[in-house]
């Protein structure tokens, strides 16, 4: 079966064995503010490019020393920026921050999507070693699976095989499931 993948960046056989890169074209940024400045109406605080926890504090630190308020050191994040969708606390770690504009870099919004299907930034990473490539849909996945394990389907019998039936069972069972990133971008995952 002729498998032609569109917006995958496919291989061969219909499947990438590696996840797309980054879809963001500009550097993940934070707003920080100062919390004094806040709490006297003042808006007060600065847009910081997310490089390295201590690039991060260094930029926070000489917002904090121009506040109009003088002497505060309380701060918080207002906005951020190129975290495709995800929603960072008030009160995140420059560490977690840094952590996750590495992973959405590294993965785009399938990173992102990712994250959010699996609950956190470990259960992400974990889930990439899992990572089975990127196909039109789970029922090409299924089909391409079966060819794979050099089981000859009978000509006659081709047309009788319900795939899609077949994919809903594998992720019905909990076997695998899928990130959609697009028409024809399903990322399948296994999950035992």
């Amino acid at each position: 079966m002729s498998d032609e993948i569109l917006g995958c960046d496919a291989g061969a056989n219909g499947v990438n064995s590696e996840p797309a890169g980054a879809f963001p074209s500009e550097r993940p940024r934070i707003y920080v503010a100062c919390l004094a400045a806040y709490n006297a109406g003042i808006l007060h605080g600065a847009w910081i490019d997310v490089t390295t926890p201590e690039e991060i504090w260094r930029d926070v630190s000489a917002m904090l020393r121009a506040s109009p308020e003088g002497g505060v050191e309380e701060f918080s994040i207002h906005d951020h920026e190129g975290f495709e969708g995800l929603t960072l606390s008030e009160w995140e770690s420059f560490e977690q921050v840094c952590a996750l504009a590495g992973f959405i870099g590294e993965h785009g919004a399938l990173g992102a999507k990712l994250i959010r299907e699996t609950g956190g930034l470990e259960e992400a990473e974990e889930a990439f070693g899992n990572y089975a490539g990127c196909h039109r849909s789970l029922a090409t996945f299924a089909e391409q699976l079966w060819g794979d394990t050099g089981e000859a389907i009978p000509k006659g019998l081709e047309p009788y095989i319900d795939w899609e039936a077949m994919a809903r069972d594998m992720e019905l069972s909990g076997d695998v499931f899928t990130i959609e990133t697009g028409f024809d971008e399903s990322h399948v995952f296994w999950s035992r």
